[in-house]
């Protein structure tokens, strides 16, 4: 079955050869995953190398949060694409984003102030988690706006933090 997964606006076409084998836009790659608890934490070993990624559903689709990057991303198969691109996507890309926390935690650091204007990648907010601290980071520029979270405020996954305008 092959699917079109879009990743930050970049399009890849993912083929599932079998339980662990996937073709990205025909390239090889041997896949193993698995949850690693209730939480939405999944180990992951692409190609032998070793991952771990923060997974939640979001209003627009997807957010991963892979080594201190967090992407948005949406998966359909080749019907629903087809359908998709003869019919639109429906809204136009722009407004507001809102950066919610991809798992529980703690604002150990907001590097950004309300009013400030950024670029796609700068780091919005450092969330600690498991012991872990995952950088946020912007998924395009714009203005920070609406700051809902201050540093040391212990927040739930999904919870927003903040917007980018």
């Amino acid at each position: 079955m092959k699917y079109i997964a879009t990743v930050n606006e970049q399009e890849y076409i993912v083929d599932i050869v079998d339980e662990e084998h996937i073709l990205v836009n025909g390239a090889a790659h041997s896949l193993n995953y698995a949850s690693v608890s209730d939480e939405p934490v999944f180990s992951l070993l692409l190609d032998g190398k070793s991952y771990e990624a923060f997974v939640y559903e979001s209003e627009q689709g997807w957010e991963v949060l892979l080594q201190g990057s967090l992407y948005s991303a949406t998966v359909v198969d080749e019907r629903e694409h087809r359908l998709r691109s003869v019919f639109g996507k429906g809204a136009a890309p722009g407004g507001e984003f809102y950066l919610k926390a991809p798992m529980p935690g703690l604002v150990v650091d907001i590097p950004v102030r309300d009013g400030q204007e950024v670029n796609d990648g700068d780091v919005l907010v450092i969330l600690e988690s498991m012991k872990m601290q995952n950088e946020l980071k912007s998924p395009r520029a714009g203005k920070v706006a609406r700051m809902r979270v201050r540093t040391g405020d212990h927040v739930e996954r999904r919870q927003t933090l903040l917007s980018v305008v």
